[in-house]
């Protein structure tokens, strides 16, 4: 599923084999936003991850620093589908 753009974020909802695939992913994902200076709001429920984007620092609205990290974000995803 791609990302869509829903209530001024760009929201994208991630399934994994199990909890261990789920965390790790998350774990990459921390370490790249973290180097972006950029951080998701997201939530995991066993092997599912759900994600949205938005800058708080632009009136909760997507800024391009959004679609660089969900390019980023889609990149780790591709060695875990």
């Amino acid at each position: 599923m791609p990302w869509t753009h829903e209530n001024d974020a760009l929201h994208r909802d991630f399934e994994f084999a199990d909890f261990r695939q789920a965390f790790a992913f998350m774990t990459e994902v921390a370490f790249a936003a973290e180097a972006a200076n950029h951080h998701p709001n997201w939530m995991n429920v066993y092997n599912r991850v759900t994600i949205d984007l938005t800058t708080h620092d632009a009136g909760n609205t997507v800024t391009d620093k959004d679609r660089k990290l969900a390019e980023r974000i889609d990149r780790i995803f591709t060695r875990y589908a």
